[in-house]
């Protein structure tokens, strides 16, 4: 593969679909040349796909393994970093928000001014995870995710692999088919370390203000932004990248149906 198009990520995406994880993970190293990147939230799925990093011997040098740490994380996240350091002898890479735009945020908004509407908790978004994101894939040719198409109904068609045309470079998913069953399974098989709050009914984990457990029944992701409607909750990472135009920290404003309209305040369960 010379440069990464839509085509050869197609022809990319067939070849993944009959192998194994490990099978995947080494055929995308051969396959996508310069820079591979892995952006980690430090949840079971991308706790898996660490591990299997590692096992391949690619996650010292071949693949870099990044996580955007958004300053809101949750205290087991950060336990969960730290231990997985120690467990592989890696460094996973840290990118921040920028300062002038946290700063610029809580000032105009409050602390949990994200809580107001959807734009404003899609603007913190935009600035704590889009635009460093957008650090962390600069000059890459693959982003490697722990996306899996069963995670909700706005992922139910992940592809294994895809072209990603804002950024230029092929995305993938080497977990898109599989179960959440099956990523728990390979957990606990592989003795692989994961975030304790799992255990407590945290199926998905962002930030700490913005995360609940699920009750039972809901899906894997209702936890996450609960106070929205569910067709509203996805943070930007993986809905395109906003336009070159709109400022860092104010990309809410592309995901919302009517971006003039003031949202509903939302009603909090405690």
């Amino acid at each position: 593969m010379t440069r990464p198009d839509r085509q050869t990520a197609e022809a990319l995406a067939e070849q993944l679909s009959g192998l194994d994880l490990s099978g995947r993970l080494h055929r995308i190293a051969a396959e996508i040349p310069g820079r591979l990147v892995f952006t980690t939230s430090l949840g079971v799925e991308d706790q898996a796909l660490t591990h299997a990093l590692a096992m391949a011997g690619l996650a010292k040098g071949r693949v870099e393994i990044v996580t955007l740490d958004t300053g809101r994380l949750f205290a087991e996240t950060y336990d969960t970093w730290s231990e997985t350091e120690s467990a592989y002898g890696i460094r996973i890479a840290a990118y921040a928000p920028e300062r002038a735009a946290a700063e610029d945020f809580v000032r105009t908004e409050g602390i949990n001014g994200f809580r107001r509407s959807v734009a404003a908790r899609q603007a913190c978004c935009g600035f704590r995870k889009v635009e460093p994101l957008g650090r962390a894939l600069e000059g890459a040719s693959g982003w490697l995710t722990g996306l899996r198409a069963g995670q909700s109904a706005n992922r139910a068609e992940t592809p294994l692999a895809e072209f990603d045309a804002a950024r230029g470079l092929i995305k993938l998913n080497p977990l898109a088919d599989w179960t959440r069953a099956q990523v728990d399974s390979f957990v606990r098989d592989n003795f692989v370390p994961y975030n304790v709050l799992h255990d407590r009914g945290f199926p998905s984990i962002g930030c700490a203000p913005c995360t609940r457990a699920v009750k039972l029944g809901e899906p894997e992701r209702a936890g996450r932004w609960w106070w929205e409607q569910e067709d509203k909750k996805e943070c930007g990472l993986h809905v395109g990248r906003p336009a070159a135009s709109v400022q860092p920290g104010q990309e809410a404003a592309a995901f919302e149906t009517t971006p003039t309209q003031t949202a509903r305040q939302p009603e909090f369960a405690r």
